[in-house]
Parts: C-alpha cells; sequence; structure tokens
C-alpha cells in the first residue's frame, strides 16, 4: 500500500501528553524494498533498537521529515490541534510530495492532503512505524538540548512526562518557558512546596494524567467546559476515547471518591461528552472512567484507583 509509486507517506506523533516542550510530528515515504530489521512501533523498542533504525530509515526513505509545534501554538490551538499542525510542517516538507498520507490514530481532520487513519497504525504500517521512530528520536534528543538548557528539571530523564522526578523539580523551581502553563494549572506563576500544597483538584488531575500516560493513554483534553459541566481529563487509547471524572481524597474514611459522581453528575458529564464528540473527529468508542487519587500527606506517592466504564 504504502510504496513509492505510489507516494503514500506514513505520519505519526511524539509529545502529546508531556508537561514541557513543542509538540513532534514526521512523516515517512519508504521504498518498495527496504532493510529494517524489527521495525515496529516506537514505544515497543528499546531506545538503543529506536536510534539503530533512525539511522536506517533516514538513509533508505524515498524522503522523510520532521515538523513541529511549539508551546506558544500547543496552548493557542489544544494538544491536538498543534499535533496536526506539526504532522502537516512535516507531510509539506516531504520531496518528493506524497499524494496521500496514512496517520496513526483516529483523526485527521486538519489534515491537508487526502489522508487516511488508522488506529494502531504505528504498529501495523511500516511508513508509519518508521514516522513514530523519527518522531520519537528526534523530540527526544530535543530534550536532551532542553535539559542543557534547564538542567534543574531533568529533562534528559523523563523527556517532559509527568514523572514523580518532574513534579519535585516543578515544585521546587516553578515552571520553566518550555513548560505547557495550561497542563499546569495549579503551578502558574508560583512555587509549590509539596503535592500538598496544590489545591487538591489540581494535584490529582495531574496524578490522574500521569497515571494515563503510564499505560499508553494519550491526552487529548483537560478541563473540557460546556454548559453541562466540565471533565478533568479526556484521553484515548488505540480502542477508545476515555471521559474521565478525577476524584481526589486524602482517604477512604468517609467512602470512595468515585461515590460523588452520582446520577445527576453522570447524566451532566454524558451531555458533556456528547459536546465534546461533537467538536472532534473520531472513530473511537467513546467511555466514562472515574479515577480516584489518595493523597499521602506525609509527601509518600499517591495511591490511585481507576474505575473503568463507570457509568
Amino acid at each position: 500500500m504504502d510504496t513509492y509509486n505510489e507516494l503514500v507517506c506514513g505520519v505519526d506523533e511524539a509529545g502529546r501528553g508531556p508537561l514541557a516542550g513543542d509538540v513532534y510530528a514526521a512523516a515517512v515515504i519508504l521504498p518498495e524494498q527496504y532493510d529494517l530489521p524489527k521495525l515496529n512501533d516506537s514505544k515497543k523498542l528499546t531506545e538503543k533498537q529506536r536510534d539503530k533504525l533512525y539511522a536506517l530509515i533516514t538513509e533508505q526513505a524515498v524522503a522523510w521529515a520532521v515538523g513541529t509545534a511549539n508551546v506558544e501554538e500547543i496552548e493557542k490551538l489544544n494538544i491536538l490541534r498543534a499535533s496536526q499542525l506539526a504532522m502537516n510542517r512535516a507531510i509539506t516538507a516531504l520531496n518528493p510530495a506524497p499524494v496521500r498520507a496514512l496517520i496513526d490514530g483516529n483523526s485527521n481532520a486538519y489534515i491537508d492532503i487526502a489522508s487516511e487513519v488508522i488506529i494502531g497504525g504505528d504498529g501495523k504500517i511500516p511508513a508509519i512505524s518508521a514516522a513514530s521512530i523519527i518522531a520519537k528520536v528526534s523530540r527526544d534528543r530535543y530534550m536532551l538540548a532542553l535539559d542543557e538548557q534547564y538542567p534543574q528539571y531533568a529533562f534528559a530523564k523523563h523527556k517532559g512526562y509527568g514523572t514523580k522526578l518532574h513534579y519535585e523539580r516543578l515544585a521546587k523551581f516553578g515552571p520553566s518557558p518550555v513548560h505547557r502553563m495550561s497542563f499546569l494549572k495549579s503551578i502558574h506563576n508560583k512555587h509549590t512546596a509539596s503535592p500538598a500544597a496544590k489545591s487538591i483538584g489540581d494535584f490529582g488531575e495531574d496524578v490522574a494524567c500521569e497515571y494515563l500516560v503510564s499505560k499508553g493513554f494519550k491526552i487529548l483534553d483537560r478541563n473540557f467546559r460546556t454548559g453541562y459541566g466540565e471533565f478533568d481529563v479526556v484521553s484515548a487509547d488505540t480502542e477508545y476515547v476515555v471521559f474521565v471524572e478525577v476524584k481526589t481524597r486524602s482517604s477512604t474514611e468517609f467512602g470512595h471518591a468515585s461515590e460523588a459522581v452520582d446520577f445527576r453528575k453522570q447524566e451532566k458529564l454524558k451531555l458533556a461528552a456528547q459536546e465534546w464528540l461533537l467538536r472532534h473527529d473520531t472513530a473511537l468508542q467513546p467511555r466514562f472512567d472515574v479515577i480516584e487519587v489518595y493523597r499521602d500527606l506525609s509527601g509518600g506517592k499517591p495511591g490511585v484507583r481507576r474505575i473503568t466504564n463507570a457509568f
């Protein structure tokens, strides 16, 4: 399908979930014959394997290119639109130009050429696998450069994702110019001494996002507001777009936090989800999850309990 003669490119992104840095995308046209051992979704490869395949792909590809959208564009457009902007930039930079694009994921609403979305395409379509590797390696190298510029945040270790170390450095130093402030509402213009110092709601949402990313989800939206109410987090895996209500408490002494999501609240959230779906083109099935976050006020790791298909 993705041959040189047809000039079809594979496209994928890297860096939608992190708290800091630009989002990257890559577009790759592979030749009809190539030698790329162990070519696969970049997430299923080690760093060493990715680096080796990066060198082979850039050597053998008919064309390859990288596009980015910076933090300011992410804040202005939202992360989904910024990711697609980066994809368009990568596609446009290809020479020869492709006639069609195969895109990993579930949305091609803002892609400027004829395109097809393939859920899980980074593990199914060689050209998309190649693009996922180029995007991932390119962004990791960019984060290594940011680590030299902002060594206090340890970007080289976590690549901007919401790890415990990253949150600790944010609490100590506050956000940098390359942090995505819409992802860090509770840290804006202040230095927080500890997770317990954050507002309980913001702290829980940050923990929930970190948990979801660790489970392979992509964060599509945070604090999506409608006239019916607000969703704390909208995420997606290869099958579902998941609307997540986050409830945070310090203990289960007075029952589970999820018990606060009563029938009336559920009905409002369903209407809010319908509004989100009307604004976003997706073939994924919707699902409603509740994530309970329990703070350890002594500074220990918070507890997380996810309830899938909660209502």
